[in-house]
């Protein structure tokens, strides 16, 4: 029986891993907008998720971003930060050059349980968007801490 060669060109098995990757990355960045389209990774805003016995809290950076302009919802069991910045105020200026750069963001991350209606709570705070979703109980329960043990563990015959 003859292995399949790592490094090929032609279809089946032996691909080459580096085009895989790059067509797989390709997939998922293409799949990150809301409508489906390529999503900017400079876009998508900064977040820090953290985990406290009874919550999940999530930071996001907003910088400029008005409250009216950011939607935070559940899908599922899925927290998803988006919004989009514009600005339509026109002076009659003569520009030369401008640099503020605005658009779509959509930030989203899987969360562990089903939250409740009224288990979430979001502020925005000096262009940081801070998001509190509270456990339910049964959540909060279910964690426990397991003894780590020094030393090979027990053979098993």
């Amino acid at each position: 029986m003859r292995l399949p060669r790592l490094w090929s060109s032609g279809q089946g098995l032996a691909t080459d891993p580096l085009k895989t990757f790059r067509r797989e990355m390709e997939d998922m960045f293409r799949s990150f907008g809301p409508s489906g389209t390529a999503l900017n990774i400079g876009a998508a805003p900064a977040m820090n998720i953290a985990e406290t016995g009874d919550a999940i809290e999530v930071t996001a950076e907003l910088p400029g971003i008005d409250e009216k302009d950011i939607k935070v919802s559940v899908e599922r069991n899925c927290l998803v930060i988006a919004g989009k910045k514009e600005e339509s105020k026109r002076d009659e200026k003569d520009w030369h050059v401008e640099e503020r750069s605005y658009g779509s963001f959509y930030r989203s991350a899987s969360l562990p349980f089903s939250p409740g209606d009224a288990a979430i709570t979001a502020h925005l705070d000096e262009g940081v968007l801070h998001v509190h979703v509270k456990k339910p109980p049964e959540a909060a329960a279910s964690s426990k801490s397991i003894e780590i043990k020094s030393g090979a563990p027990p053979k098993t015959d």
